[in-house]
């Protein structure tokens, strides 16, 4: 006997992004698809209104510290019904095997993820990490039907340059017809129309309104992004006047507290409240990235995925209802999609560390040392140089300048840390450490005194991954077993963990940044100016080489 087909009917009134009209419909969905939407009349503003659901363009889902199925579960209650996932974060950790795990726990939710190849595995030379994907690869990865695009290239120093092998992976994804992501933070001018003219379509990196008009202009589409670290939402809005055809939302990084407060349904509510035109606000947050990543998702047509939200009024924007393929996914706040385990997947392999491990010997006591300043709300560092004083032949910390010891330890082998310090993170007492350390996933560790910093550290080596906080009288960790970035439980509870940790560090270690975990695990990033510190020591972005010790 066939399966019979759910059927539903809904009256509402149907906002068609596509020709931009309003009118009351009876909406009939049949199985997985829209079977029709009959016309009724005029907008009735006494019903609520359906329009296609949210899509997140850039997102690492591992920052989330969720697996897939988690994040869908959370994200789904604010209308957000795909995302486009960079799988970069797991693939640095284990590699293909790490992708195949983000890809198969997706599949066990109705929520559309589009997985992409990552371009630069690892990110750098620099630092170590624990897997290598070449260019044959990335041939493979691209050929198969479950990866949409070629994730962000990075290296945009080696496109520029010619490298071989960086142009093969671009090549293969060009051959297949699919969309190649960009990351070019600040690049101008004739080089960053270069890098456009390689088939690069895509850069969520501009953090000037000048630096993305300019990339439009070169033919790239702008992602606005405003995630739990890098938030460039008020910088870039304003391309929304002039470019909204060419324009996308993105979070890249989400931690779990945040994403319960909200996704791309609070970028659009913003875009909005400063009066930017609603089609335009909608399109770009709907419609744009469906169709330049050719994203299997409903647009509500006819015959399309029955995919969509119900929302209260064209004013608040309220996510009363959300669907995929059919199927009410999330209802009142409340997700109805179930709360799922995943399998664990890691590799660590690194020996307990003492607070001997992160002295940091003074050579020449005359010179001024070299220190990475953080800054509130940006991927990017500036460098600092100052004095430091010097005791038993180290150089000592100094809380009133606010200048820090910042570490990373490689987790895939026993090796002497990279060490350096740092400004900005305010922390009056005590250390955090985390093994979410962007790109590589190496143990980041920033703090007043070294044996805080070793505790902290052994803290995510005995759990196998995660974040920790150590202060004079307590001490929290958060496990991430799943490749030392991910937790195996459920992201509400996810959500509650990292609130409490998160207001332990600046509460009681007194950091005054907004997401001190969260910008911690960009102090490794290689491929973001200016100064930034890897495994093997500190790293010049602009020059793009290791500092020799002074």
């Amino acid at each position: 006997m066939a399966k019979a087909f759910k059927r539903y009917l809904m009256r509402v009134n149907h906002i068609n992004l596509l020709d931009r009209t309003i009118q009351e419909v009876v909406l009939t969905i049949s199985g997985a698809k829209i079977q029709s939407l009959a016309p009724v009349g005029p907008e009735n503003q006494a019903l609520p209104y359906l329009l296609p659901g949210f899509v997140d363009a850039h997102v690492h889902i591992e920052s989330s510290m969720l697996t897939p199925s988690q994040f869908a579960r959370m994200a789904v209650t604010h209308g957000t019904v795909a995302t486009v996932s960079d799988p970069h974060e797991i693939a640095n950790v284990l590699g293909i095997d790490g992708i195949n795990f983000m890809i198969t726990d997706g599949k066990r939710t109705p929520f559309k993820f589009c997985f992409g190849a990552p371009s630069c595995v690892p990110a750098t030379s620099f630092e170590t990490a624990g897997a290598h994907i070449d260019a044959a690869d990335i041939a493979a990865l691209m050929a198969r039907e479950d990866i949409g695009y070629l994730a962000e290239v990075m290296n945009f120093p080696g496109v520029l340059h010619g490298d071989p092998e960086l142009l093969a992976k671009i090549a293969h994804a060009q051959d297949v017809q699919k969309p190649i992501d960009g990351h070019a933070p600040g690049l101008r001018g004739q080089a960053a129309k270069d890098y456009i003219d390689r088939g690069i379509s895509t850069d969520h990196e501009c953090f000037t309104y000048e630096e993305a008009k300019e990339k439009i202009g070169y033919g790239a589409k702008i992602l606005i992004r405003e995630g739990s670290a890098a938030r460039n939402f008020d910088a870039l809005i304003p391309l929304m006047a002039h470019h909204p055809e060419r324009l996308m939302f993105c979070s890249d990084d989400k931690h779990p507290d945040s994403l319960e407060e909200g996704h791309i349904n609070l970028l659009v509510k913003r875009a909005l409240a400063l009066g930017y035109d609603l089609w335009d606000v909608l399109t770009c947050a709907c419609v744009n990235p469906v169709l330049h990543y050719h994203l299997p998702v409903g647009l509500t047509r006819v015959g399309d995925p029955a995919d969509f939200i119900i929302v209260d009024n064209l004013q608040d924007l309220n996510i009363i209802e959300n669907w995929l393929d059919g199927n009410k996914v999330a209802d009142q706040g409340v997700s109805l999609l179930p709360d799922l385990r995943s399998e664990h997947i890691n590799k660590m392999d690194c020996q307990a560390t003492v607070a001997e491990d992160f002295r940091i010997s003074a050579k020449k006591t005359d010179l001024p040392v070299r220190v990475i300043q953080a800054l509130e709300g940006q991927l990017i560092t500036n460098e600092l140089r100052d004095t430091l004083n010097i005791r038993d032949g180290y150089y000592q910390v100094d809380l009133e300048k606010d200048i820090l010891k910042l570490t990373v330890i490689n987790r895939y082998h026993p090796a002497k840390p990279g060490l350096s310090f740092i400004n900005n993170f305010g922390l009056k007492e005590g250390a955090i450490a985390s093994s979410v350390g962007h790109d590589s996933h190496n143990i980041l560790a920033v703090g007043c005194d070294d044996e805080s910093i070793s505790r902290a550290v052994n803290l995510v080596i005995e759990a196998k991954g995660g974040l920790s906080a150590v202060g004079a009288h307590q001490e929290m960790i958060i496990p991430l077993p799943i490749a030392g970035l991910m937790s195996d439980v459920e992201g509400y509870e996810i959500s509650r963990q990292y609130t409490l940790l998160d207001q332990f560090v600046k509460t009681n270690l007194k950091s005054t940044l907004n997401a001190p975990f969260m910008t911690l695990s960009f102090m490794a990033l290689l491929v973001i100016p200016h100064l930034k510190l890897s495994d093997k020591g500190l790293f010049d972005v602009n020059e793009f080489k290791l500092i020799v010790a002074e």
